[in-house]
């Protein structure tokens, strides 16, 4: 069975930093197209960062604001998301989804339609 989780979430001081880590199981890591979504209260759910499966693409939705840095070791089996200078709009479930391989161009599948398996989500608050 196919498992993905995430962590990391916890609360943040604007301007601060946050990193979420994610791990799979169930799967050959290294065959899988990864990417981070997040969803915030009364909105739909939206692309973070999402990263082909050998890091030779990487696509970057516009809340990321060049702010964020998505990253992945598949020795280690762990995909990574790194966040700086969060506001309190960064407040939201963040979560982890991976695919089987898809094309190495990520923009053309960083979508939550695009990607089979999910995690629980791990949340990320930044007061204001």
């Amino acid at each position: 069975e196919v498992q993905v989780v995430e962590s990391g979430g916890g609360l943040v001081q604007p301007g601060g930093s946050l990193n979420l880590s994610c791990t799979g199981s169930g799967l050959n890591f290294d065959d899988y197209a990864m990417g981070w979504f997040r969803q915030a209260p009364g909105k739909e759910r939206e692309a973070v960062a999402c990263i082909s499966w050998a890091s030779k693409s990487t696509y970057y939705g516009a809340a990321s604001k060049s702010r964020f840095t998505i990253s992945r070791d598949n020795t280690k089996r762990m995909l990574y998301l790194q966040m700086r200078t969060l506001e309190p709009e960064d407040t939201a479930i963040y979560f982890c989804a991976a695919e089987q391989t898809h094309p190495d161009r990520a923009a053309s599948w960083c979508a939550p339609s695009g990607l089979d398996y999910w995690g629980q989500g791990t949340q990320g608050t930044v007061p204001s």
